[in-house]
């Protein structure tokens, strides 16, 4: 009986470690667009590369999960009791479905589409077809996302008109569907806390951006990072830094709102840690145009640090990363986006 009592009690202390953001295993998001388009080396993959990937996240015997699993990982409804991977694919270039979705479709591995749908419904020949669309909608493994309906720089653009753009790409959705998705992805991978609140009040349950890091259950669920996989990290010892890396978990990271204005440029930034994670141990990085260099981090209490970037952005995006070394080899990563939309995009 006191055997049995012990094991009940390891197996009890495991499910309260599990729930720990501290312990949590987390839910790696890949963010694909293009498949053997070298010529958009930015956001191409090769074939050879992406079958490369596949076999490495097989290699590590990490489960590959459906978004709807996702929701109920990041909800508590299920236990994260290994390391997750998420696989996501953006604007539904026809390059995807004519080389990877053959594999994703022989292999069995769920994934999400993000679709805008203006270029859809003009034919364009770059883009997937509806018929296409449908195909994959019906397969249960593709789930279809939401990506607007202009793919525009819609931080930009004031709150009707965003709603405006959304709404009717929905309105395609549900005609050419009969649904209307439940998941969104940013455009860009820019938002601001107005975009955020409209793409909450139209009832999208995630939404995803395009800054790196590793989801757990403390993450904000309408600002989901994701890991952009292109020809620079798709490379197999940049890929193994991806699997290698496990969330660095945070109660809240400030500024809230990503837009950066030129009266506050470069944003203060502070941390506020979850229970367990050494301050003293992280470090950040940030840019200078395409110059990456150590941001300054001081610690200002055991659970919060300051992270000061030390030159103005000069770039439409902002990006910083934040990680340390833990005890298992692994890396904890944080990453944040940030947009300035008064400094126009060079694409």
């Amino acid at each position: 009986m006191n055997f049995i009592y012990a094991i009940f009690l390891l197996f009890m202390t495991a499910v309260a470690q599990a729930q720990v953001p501290a312990h949590e295993h987390g839910v790696i998001g890949l963010m694909y667009h293009k498949f053997n388009e070298a010529k958009h080396p930015s956001t191409n993959v090769s074939m050879g590369d992406f079958r490369q990937q596949i076999n490495a996240i097989k290699r590590k015997k990490y489960d590959f999960i459906s978004v709807a699993e996702l929701e109920d990982l990041l909800s508590g409804k299920k236990m994260v009791n290994s390391k997750k991977v998420l696989l996501t694919v953006d604007d539904a270039w026809a390059s995807f479905y004519r080389h990877a979705w053959p594999l994703l479709k022989s292999e069995k591995i769920p994934f999400v589409l993000f679709i805008n749908t203006r270029e859809i419904n003009q034919g364009n020949r770059n883009y997937m077809s509806w018929q296409q669309i449908r195909e994959l909608h019906n397969s249960g493994l593709a789930v279809i996302g939401h990506h607007s309906y202009s793919h525009d720089y819609l931080v930009n653009w004031d709150d009707d008109a965003i709603r405006i753009d959304l709404a009717r790409a929905t309105e395609d959705f549900v005609r050419e569907l009969q649904v209307a998705p439940k998941y969104f992805s940013y455009p860009f991978g820019e938002y601001s806390i107005e975009f955020k609140n409209i793409v909450k009040s139209m009832g999208f349950r995630l939404a995803f951006g395009q800054h790196s890091g590793v989801m757990d259950s403390l993450k904000d669920r309408l600002e989901l990072p994701r890991f952009p996989i292109n020809e620079n990290w798709g490379k197999a010892d940049r890929f193994a830094e991806v699997l290698n890396s496990k969330p660095l978990p945070v109660l809240e990271i400030l500024p809230e709102d990503k837009r950066v204005t030129k009266f506050r440029n470069p944003p203060e930034i502070e941390l506020v840690l979850a229970p367990g994670i050494p301050a003293g141990r992280i470090s950040c990085f940030t840019h200078h145009g395409d110059e990456w260099y150590a941001a300054a981090v001081s610690v200002r209490s055991q659970d919060r640090v300051h992270v000061q970037v030390l030159k103005p952005y000069i770039t439409r995006t902002g990006r910083v990363n934040c990680s340390y070394k833990d005890t298992d080899g692994q890396f904890r990563w944080l990453g944040m986006q940030f947009v300035l939309p008064h400094i126009k995009s060079e694409y």
